[in-house]
C-alpha cells in the first residue's frame, strides 16, 4: 500500500522560503568573505598571522555565543524581525569593514557580522517549521543547508574578482549594499506564520497534530543534565572533530596557503576551493543516506573514517617534496569536504539519545563543538606561522605553512580518542555492549 502524497505547500510558502534561502546564501557569503582575500586583508591592515586569525576566531565566537539568545528572540518575536535585523547587522559590519582605518575596528566589524550571521539560519528553519507540513521539514532543512553553501562560491570568485578589479572599499561596500537590499526584501516578503494561524505552530498533516514551534535552549533542564548522557558527549566530539579542518581552510587559510605557499594562481586557488564547496554539496546527501542506514555504526563507519581521510590527505600534502601537484590539492579539498556532511551525523546522535524536552540543549552543546574546534584550529595555524617568522604575506613560505597545518593533528587525535570512548559508553548505556568487568585481584 502506497503512502498518501504530502500536501503541496502554497506558492506563498515557497516564495517566503526562497527569499529566506537567498538571505542565507548572502549570510554565508558574508561569513566567508575573507576566504579569498586574506592576503589582501593582511596587507591592508599590516596584520600578522595571529592577528589575521582573530578576524575569524572572534567572528565565530560571537556566532556561537549568539545561538541561545537568537533562539529566545525567535520564540518571542518570530522569524521576520530577527532575520531582518540579522541582515542589517551584517550590512553595517561590512560597511565598517569597507571603511575601517585600522585592524581593531576591522575585527569589531567581523564580530558585528558574526552576530548578524547567527540570526539567519535559525530564522529560515523557523520559516520551514511554520509554513511547510511537518513531514517535509527534514528535506527542506537539507535543501536549505545545501543551497546556502553556494554563498561560499560567491565569496571565493565574484567578491575576490571585484576587489582586485576595483578596491577594498568598493568590494565590501557592495556587499553591504546587498545586505540593505535583502533586509528590505525579507521584511517585505517573509511572514512569521500563515494568516490562518495565530502563532508559530507546526502541523503534521497526516495525523492533524499541532505543536508550538520553539527554538530556545531548555534552560530548565540545564546543560549539565544533557552533558551527563554519553550520547550528547559523542555528538559534541563528533562535531568538534570532523569539520574544523575544512572551516579553517575555507574561512581563512586555504587561499593564502595555495597562492603564497603552493605558488598557485588566484584562478587555480579559486577553482580548488570551489571544488571543496561543490564536493561538500554532493557528499551531503550520500552521507545522510548512509547515516540513516547505519544507525549503530555511524561513528565507526562514517565519522572516524572521515577524520582519518582528512588527516591522511593533509599529511601527504605536507610530506610531498616541493609544491604538491594540482591533482593532489584536489584530493585534499575533496577529503576536507567530507567533514561538513560528517559533522551532521553529530546532530543525529543528539536527537537519538536525548528526550524531546532537552533536545534543544543537546543540539546547542553539539553545535558548539564545531565552532570551538574551528576557532582553535584557525588561531593555532596563525600562531604557528608567527612563531616561525612567517606571519605576513611577504614572509609566507611553503615550509612554514606545512608546520602550521600540522597543528591540526592533535585536534584530530584528541577528538577521535573521545569519540571512541563516548561511543563505547553510549553503547553500554543502550545495552548493545557489556561494561568492562573489573579484574579480580
Amino acid at each position: 500500500m502506497t503512502s498518501p502524497a504530502l500536501p503541496t505547500p502554497s506558492l506563498r510558502a515557497w516564495t517566503i522560503w526562497s527569499v529566506g534561502v537567498a538571505a542565507y546564501v548572502l549570510a554565508i557569503t558574508n561569513r566567508t568573505s575573507l576566504a579569498a582575500v586574506g592576503v589582501d586583508a593582511a596587507d591592508r591592515f599590516s596584520a600578522d598571522a595571529s592577528t589575521l586569525s582573530m578576524f575569524a576566531v572572534l567572528q565565530l565566537g560571537v556566532y556561537g555565543a549568539m545561538q541561545i539568545p537568537v533562539g529566545v528572540w525567535l520564540d518571542r518575536w518570530g522569524a521576520r524581525p530577527i532575520i531582518t535585523i540579522g541582515m542589517i547587522l551584517m550590512a553595517v559590519g561590512q560597511l565598517v569593514m569597507a571603511l575601517s582605518p585600522n585592524v581593531g575596528i576591522a575585527i569589531a566589524a567581523r564580530m558585528l557580522l558574526g552576530a548578524g550571521d547567527a540570526m539567519v539560519f535559525p530564522s529560515v528553519l523557523r520559516v520551514i517549521a511554520t509554513w511547510f507540513p511537518a513531514q517535509r521539514g527534514p528535506v527542506m532543512v537539507q535543501m536549505t543547508g545545501i543551497l546556502g553553501q553556494l554563498g561560499q562560491i560567491i565569496a571565493i570568485i565574484p567578491l575576490a574578482a571585484l576587489l582586485h578589479a576595483t578596491s577594498w572599499s568598493i568590494a565590501f561596500g557592495s556587499v553591504a549594499g546587498l545586505g540593505i537590499l535583502f533586509a528590505v526584501l525579507v521584511f517585505a516578503v517573509i511572514r512569521n506564520h500563515p494568516p490562518d494561524r495565530a502563532e508559530d505552530v507546526s502541523v503534521d498533516t497526516d495525523t492533524g497534530a499541532i505543536r508550538v514551534v520553539t527554538s530556545a535552549v531548555d534552560t530548565r533542564v540545564g546543560i549539565r543534565a544533557a552533558w551527563s548522557h554519553p550520547g550528547t558527549r559523542l555528538a559534541f566530539w563528533s562535531h568538534f572533530t570532523t569539520p574544523f579542518a575544512g572551516t579553517a581552510f575555507i574561512m581563512l587559510w586555504g587561499v593564502p596557503f595555495l597562492t603564497s605557499g603552493e605558488g598557485r594562481t588566484q584562478a587555480e586557488a579559486a577553482a580548488i576551493t570551489t571544488v571543496l564547496v561543490l564536493s561538500g554539496i554532493a557528499i551531503g546527501p550520500v552521507m545522510g543516506l548512509l547515516s540513516g542506514r547505519l544507525p549503530h555504526m555511524r561513528s565507526r563507519a562514517l565519522v572516524l573514517p572521515t577524520i582519518a581521510v582528512q588527516m591522511i590527505a593533509w599529511l601527504v600534502v605536507i610530506a610531498w617534496p616541493g609544491p604538491a601537484p594540482l591533482w593532489l590539492l584536489f584530493v585534499l579539498v575533496v577529503a576536507l569536504a567530507t567533514g561538513g556532511p560528517a559533522s551532521m551525523i553529530a546532530f543525529d546522535h543528539a536527537r537519538t539519545h536525548n528526550p524531546s524536552h532537552r533536545l534543544s540543549t543537546a543540539t546547542g552543546i553539539t553545535n558548539s563543538g564545531g565552532f570551538l574546534a574551528g576557532m582553535i584550529a584557525i588561531f593555532l595555524i596563525g600562531l604557528a606561522l608567527d612563531l616561525q617568522g612567517a606571519g605576513t604575506p611577504d614572509t609566507f613560505t611553503l615550509d612554514a605553512f606545512r608546520i602550521a597545518f600540522l597543528t591540526q593533528v592533535p585536534l584530530w587525535l584528541v577528538g577521535a580518542l573521545f569519540i571512541v570512548r563516548e561511543r563505547k559508553l553510549t553503547r553500554i548505556r543502550l545495552g548493545l555492549d557489556e561494561p568492562r568487568r573489573k579484574r579480580r585481584r
